[in-house]
């Protein structure tokens, strides 16, 4: 069976999750590179998930490459982890992806706060596109994507068919607990966002993200003033 977007049916996503369904997240990962090798890449926001997952590929391809989307907007805070993570894992192979336009460039041509009129509009810019035209060199991408985290993401399986990005999406954190991925960053003593000790749960642009109150959904402090909980890249 060749694994490629364009020539698996659902019954092949069926069978291949069927087979990967006892499977720990460990064993996903490697069977997905023994599968795609140099053609899968983990498009990584840096956040907690992001922390145990790097951690995991680099037991499995210490060289494995990494792709984040970097806005212009992002956190001092997560520029600084990646500085941290880079440190730690020198092979891993990180490329700060950016937008095809500058900040300044965008207010100029869309106005001037486009995220506070128009986030999807701002999401597109900034991440949908830049990811589009990364993933196109790629056969399949990885993402942290947990089951738990919010009712859109409570069907996705170790391997999924991506239709936004006519990709594969592996997804090896499917099973585990908000619980379970803190766990595993203590015990490795794993870096991560300090922003997480201010009740960020969920860390994006900094002008599109807010801390959480106690016992509100982890993602509620993501674009908080409009009915928007996704930028897109997991939608399709």
């Amino acid at each position: 069976m060749t694994l490629s977007y364009q020539q698996l049916t659902e019954d092949d996503y069926v069978r291949v999750n069927e087979q990967l369904k006892k499977k720990d997240s460990i064993e996903v990962l490697k069977w997905a590179y023994q599968t795609f090798g140099d053609e899968l890449v983990y498009a990584c926001s840096f956040g907690a998930e992001g922390m145990v997952l790097i951690d995991l590929i680099s037991k499995v391809k210490q060289d494995a490459a990494i792709v984040f989307l970097d806005t212009d907007f992002h956190f001092a805070e997560t520029y600084d982890l990646i500085e941290r993570v880079k440190k730690k894992y020198p092979l891993l192979q990180i490329k700060l992806v950016r937008p095809a336009i500058s900040p300044e460039e965008q207010a100029a041509s869309y106005g001037e706060r486009l995220w506070e009129r128009d986030p999807d509009a701002c999401c597109k810019i900034r991440k949908l596109v830049p990811l589009e035209n990364e993933l196109s060199q790629y056969r399949a991408w990885i993402s942290g994507l947990r089951r738990e985290q919010s009712p859109s993401r409570a069907h996705t399986q170790f391997v999924n068919r991506d239709e936004r990005f006519q990709s594969i999406k592996i997804c090896p954190l499917i099973h585990w607990t908000e619980e379970e991925i803190w766990m595993y960053i203590k015990l490795h003593q794993l870096p991560y966002n300090e922003l997480h000790d201010r009740n960020y749960p969920s860390i994006g642009c900094e002008y599109c993200t807010k801390p959480v109150a106690a016992g509100e959904d982890s993602r509620s402090g993501r674009w908080s003033n409009f009915n928007k909980t996704e930028c897109g890249l997991h939608q399709g």
